[in-house]
């Protein structure tokens, strides 16, 4: 658990450099900067809207990493997870995670992200 744990902690990490990376390639080529940008679709939204709960676990949120606490939510398919994301659930996550500006799309790519990210490892799924 603590290996996981790390992961997680260096992919925040990594996440993070690659966005002051993207922030400080103003005078970088085209190319350059693509290069820097998130491997995934949802990445940048969830930075945006959803990272300051769901890496901490405020409120109850699931923390993206943990693969326990999302394959409960995987379960319900993708189309619950984004209805209960854009209607938000009480007491605790705001109608659409307080991205009012997201599009429905938007908010299904930072699900897919967060569910992509939580994972096991491939040698998490071999024990």
């Amino acid at each position: 658990m603590r290996i996981k744990a790390q992961l997680v902690a260096w992919r925040t990490m990594g996440t993070t450099a690659l966005m002051v990376l993207a922030l400080g390639a103003g005078g970088c080529s085209r190319q350059e900067t693509a290069a820097a940008q998130p491997p995934h679709p949802g990445e940048a939204i969830y930075l945006r809207s959803c990272f300051s709960c769901h890496a901490s676990g405020t409120a109850g949120a699931p923390k993206v990493g943990d693969a326990e606490a999302w394959a409960v939510r995987i379960e319900k398919g993708r189309d619950a997870l984004l209805a209960t994301t854009i209607e938000g659930i009480l007491p605790a996550m705001p109608a659409r995670g307080l991205c009012s500006d997201c599009t429905d799309e938007q908010l299904a790519q930072a699900i897919d992200y967060m569910i992509v990210a939580s994972q096991p490892a491939p040698d998490d799924a071999a024990k």
